[in-house]
């Protein structure tokens, strides 16, 4: 029996449940029920325990804890592989899962590390001012939302896909329940065990519910979220449940879609691109048995090249091998179950109704140290539908090694065959015109959540059609769900509540923990370049100068930078600029200036300068002008894995007359003691 892990302990069934079956074999595995499992119960925990637990830690630290969770799984894949085989899926396929759900830890745990703060807190965009005389501020905000983000999973990545979702919950501070699908739950929990029995998740973070889902949506609250991949079918009636619509519960659904590739009019025999959409379009079909939300489902091929790549196709098709993805002849294995074999001959029958077969036999297939019947075995079919306006090829997907081969005649008509899938989760234009290329990608992208365009370029380095990448977005609109998964930072800010805070600077920067323009300076007699992380407080600062800007210092500093723009060296033709009334100094000479006069040299905390962000150049300066620079420390950053952390001081340079010539950040790196 399958247990489930529901607050903090392990619970077995308490009746029978139904039987698992192996892909290959055929045997039975396993018993599946969430019979005696409180869902209701099982949020509380996660709220009140899970919660808590997570948003004591910042952002770095829960990055960190994912990069040790990858690399703790990581030494665990021999078992997971194994264990995968049972689902039908070669080594290869067990790999895109396993290893792609570990790479997408690691991916968030680098991603949390450098885009996030290491604070509770994440600040989204620039302070608004909000009154004339700067004493009333907007800034955006997000926090963790205070619920658990259900997770409820498809069957064809049973690892890939609970780690996908979790990982940037987890990174936002929201503790996850998984519901994995039935057909390959073994995999899931046992993957769940390996986490849970690493330590290393705060209690609570992370709970499982295997079987059915029961009545856990009736107990969500307003805090709560749910991410969904599956059938659009069961997208729509979950979006519809009375708990998800009268508590507006935030949902996101990656759901199937037709997705299509595109060969270009210049792809023809002979040429790199074509033989590439020919090896991209097998490729999709028979990687995990064609049971991926992502594979090619529509092949939309130039008329005139139709039965070019039927042929060439067809050719590739002949040479994979189906059967026991234990033997390493094998390229691929079984369907996840016999239920899900019917399922695709079911939807065959009507794709039939409109074309004809290319290649394969829907009901018989040869297999290797396997029995054909016993296991969930099916032929690679590819179709060929000679009237592109039959609705069936744009409507019926066949969750299997199945793709259609589509004619069209012109651009404009592959755009419009695109958009008949009714929105997709990924696309791809294999060409070398690059032109063509943006306007396919132009035309489809309102039905697409992602495409890839595939040519001799970067085909060396592609990941493919029909693999989603941890830093972008994984959805589509309409028929794929309207949701977004990964993304990246993105898909972090998704699990946040976004709020707008409206305050003085000096509260606004207490709850933001970054000084803002208005707020407080801290002067004192020790200078901030003197200060280690645990002494230096934000709103520390220096004011350091004047120094005047002469003639002499802006001839040198062209000569001596090779920068003689005339707005510096000729006078006539400096006041002839818009912009100036003579000659000005350069932008660099001023920063270079300033940096002079805040600098303190002697060796101390500050360890390095690493780089200056958001300069701009405000007013000119005239030999003459005299420079004053006022430093500030604006975000203080340690780092969890180091001895020092990154200090963000805001430098402020004006000129006699109080005007500013020059805004920047300055990025130092800073010893965390002394």
């Amino acid at each position: 029996m399958l247990r489930s892990y529901v607050a903090g302990s392990w619970i077995t069934p308490s009746d029978w449940g139904v039987p698992l079956h192996d892909a290959v074999t055929g045997e039975e595995i396993t018993r599946i029920s969430s019979s005696g499992i409180d869902m209701g119960g099982a949020l509380t925990y996660g709220r009140a325990v899970g919660g808590p637990a997570l948003r004591e830690l910042t952002f770095h630290q829960r990055a960190a804890l994912l990069k040790a969770l990858a690399s703790n799984l990581r030494e665990h894949r021999d078992e997971l592989y194994a264990l995968s085989a049972r689902t039908g899926a070669t080594l290869g396929d067990s790999k895109f899962d396993i290893d792609g759900g570990i790479g997408v830890l690691f991916s968030y745990g680098s991603k949390g590390r450098r885009e996030l703060p290491n604070d509770t807190v994440y600040v989204e965009g620039d302070v608004e001012p909000l009154g004339k005389g700067g004493t009333f501020l907007g800034q955006h905000i997000l926090v963790p939302r205070r619920g658990v983000a259900v997770q409820i999973n498809a069957f064809n990545f049973p690892a890939w896909g609970p780690l996908e979702k979790f990982a940037p919950a987890f990174l936002a501070g929201v503790p996850t329940l998984i519901k994995p699908a039935s057909q390959t739950a073994y995999l899931t929990a046992r993957l769940v065990e390996l986490i849970v029995d690493s330590g290393l998740l705060p209690e609570g973070s992370l709970q499982l519910v295997c079987g059915s889902a029961g009545d856990l949506l009736d107990h969500l609250t307003e805090q709560d979220l749910v991410g969904f991949t599956g059938s659009a079918a069961t997208a729509q009636r979950l979006r519809a449940h009375p708990s998800v619509v009268q508590r507006s519960v935030r949902f996101n659904a990656e759901a199937d879609s037709l997705n299509c590739s595109i060969l270009g009019p210049d792809a023809e025999p002979g040429t790199p691109e074509f033989d590439l959409y020919v090896k991209q379009l097998v490729t999709e079909m028979t990687v995990k048995a064609g049971q991926k939300c992502t594979a090619i489902r529509r092949a939309l091929v130039p008329a005139a090249l139709m039965d070019a790549v039927a042929d060439a196709a067809s050719a590739r098709l002949a040479r994979v091998t189906v059967g026991n993805p234990a033997n390493p002849d094998v390229r691929m294995g079984a369907l996840a179950s016999l239920e899900q074999r019917e399922e695709v001959r079911r939807s065959l029958k009507a794709l039939l109704a409109a074309g004809r077969l290319v290649f394969g036999d829907p009901d018989h297939v040869e297999v290797v140290d396997a029995d054909a019947e016993r296991g969930a075995f099916v032929s690679p079919v590819l179709l060929r539908v000679d009237d592109a306006e039959r609705a069936e090829p744009h409507e019926v997907e066949a969750f299997g090694p199945v793709s259609t081969l589509i004619p069209y005649t012109s651009t404009d008509d592959v755009i419009a065959l695109a958009a008949r899938g009714g929105g997709s989760l990924a696309g791809s234009i294999v060409t070398s015109d690059a032109d063509f290329a943006r306007d396919v990608v132009v035309g489809v992208a309102p039905w697409h959540g992602r495409l890839l365009v595939l040519d001799r370029d970067d085909a060396g380095e592609s990941t493919g059609h029909g693999s989603p990448l941890p830093m972008l977005v994984h959805g589509g609109p309409g028929r794929a769900g309207g949701g977004e998964e990964m993304g990246g930072i993105r898909g972090v800010l998704h699990h946040l509540q976004r709020t707008a805070v409206q305050a003085s600077p000096r509260v606004l920067s207490r709850v933001t923990n970054r000084w803002v323009e208005g707020a407080e300076r801290n002067a004192s007699d020790v200078h901030p370049f003197r200060k280690s992380l645990a002494e230096l407080k934000i709103g520390d600062s220096v004011v350091a100068g004047p120094r005047q800007v002469t003639l002499d210092d802006i001839e040198h500093f062209a000569e001596f930078t090779g920068d003689t723009f005339y707005a510096h060296m000729d006078e006539e033709a400096a006041r002839a600029n818009p912009f100036f009334d003579g000659r000005v100094a350069h932008g660099y000479l001023i920063v270079s200036f300033a940096a002079g006069l805040f600098v303190d040299p002697a060796p101390g905390p500050v360890l390095a300068n690493y780089g200056l962000e958001n300069l701009r150049f405000l007013t000119p300066v005239n030999p003459g002008d005299s420079l004053t620079v006022t430093l500030t420390a604006k975000q203080i950053t340690p780092r969890v894995d180091a001895d020092y952390g990154e200090v963000r001081w805001d430098a402020d340079v004006t000129n006699q007359d109080g005007s500013s010539v020059a805004k920047y950040d300055v990025l130092t790196l800073v010893a965390k003691q002394t």
